[in-house]
């Protein structure tokens, strides 16, 4: 790997592309080391220090966005299926995601690849090589998901490919790039509302929506153990562990027959409503499904049947 790189590229990098990294690597962590319950704290114990010694996986996908002239600008990203054994990637499954963006965004192509490590490894160049039929000088960003509080930049890097002739022999190697990060109004307030999250006592994010649940949340909890108290106190009534107080009987009945008011008629309307447009959004949701499968189906006959027909086979199937 060679410390700069000389092809003069300004490289352009949107926040995007390093949320979108940063969010792979942090949920296939998350499913490889899921939190420890209390039901198996034995299995925790012989297992934890295993756990603890485990290296971080590695995630790979692809960047995509736009090159104009020297200026190439990485917009966004998708994952990719990797197999470690064969240090391959899932051809058929990049084609398929490289088909269906090029739908929504015919500008974006694939400008090359993105990975996790504090720095590239010696099997990352066979899948550099591997896109180059797709891109013949691919990009490699590499995320460094290490916390270094000391440090001030971005543990991201950019790497390109250049050939350099060492020991008599050519040979493709990294060569680290420069870039600047590149932003858009939808991005600007994305950021924006990120950066002014704040930790709660719970240590998770203070948002309003966060906070708003938190109070139903909160609300919900002591109404249920107001009214798991009355139930054990009417219980322990009923079964002559304390005396009979009429009063307190007479406030229960008058808060008991509050319950049937949301039987009304306006409530009735507003949950049937609420009710209609939830069974509508899901069946929305299959009839789009069931769109793309038959979108499909009909793709591999007209597939099947125009290889049929060159071959001299039968009439078209009405």
């Amino acid at each position: 790997m060679a410390a700069a790189s000389s092809s003069g590229l300004t490289f352009k990098l949107h926040p995007l592309v390093i949320l979108n990294i940063s969010d792979h690597y942090t949920r296939v962590k998350s499913q490889m080391n899921p939190p420890i319950s209390s039901g198996n704290t034995a299995n925790s114990i012989n297992g934890g220090d295993q756990k603890q010694h485990q290296s971080p996986p590695r995630v790979f996908g692809c960047v995509i966005g736009v090159q104009r002239g020297r200026t190439v600008e990485i917009f966004n990203s998708f994952e990719l299926l990797y197999d470690p054994s064969t240090h391959s990637l899932d051809r058929s499954f990049l084609l398929k995601k490289q088909e269906l963006y090029r739908k929504v965004f015919p500008q974006f192509y694939i400008l090359g690849w993105y990975s996790i490590g504090s720095d590239a490894q010696e099997s990352d160049m066979h899948i550099h090589k591997a896109l180059m039929d797709i891109n013949e000088s691919p990009v490699y960003v590499l995320l460094n998901p290490s916390i270094n509080h000391a440090q001030k930049d971005l543990p991201i890097n950019i790497y390109e490919s250049e050939l350099h002739v060492i020991d008599g022999i050519p040979q493709l190697i990294f060569v680290c790039s420069s870039y600047t990060i590149e932003t858009v109004e939808a991005e600007r307030i994305s950021v924006d509302h990120v950066a002014h999250l704040k930790p709660s006592d719970g240590g998770s994010a203070a948002t309003q929506l966060a906070a708003h649940l938190t109070g139903i949340h909160s609300a919900i909890k002591m109404l249920h153990s107001r009214i798991k108290v009355l139930h054990q106190y009417l219980v322990a009534m009923q079964n002559g562990d304390i005396p009979f107080e009429n009063s307190l009987l007479r406030q229960v009945s008058s808060l008991a027959r509050r319950l049937p008011a949301i039987e009304s008629e306006k409530f009735q309307d507003d949950f049937l409503m609420e009710y209609n447009d939830t069974l509508l959004i899901t069946y929305l949701a299959m009839i789009t499904n069931c769109s793309s499968a038959m979108n499909e189906l009909v793709d591999k006959f007209n597939t099947a049947y125009d290889r049929n027909s060159r071959r001299g086979g039968r009439t078209a199937f009405i």
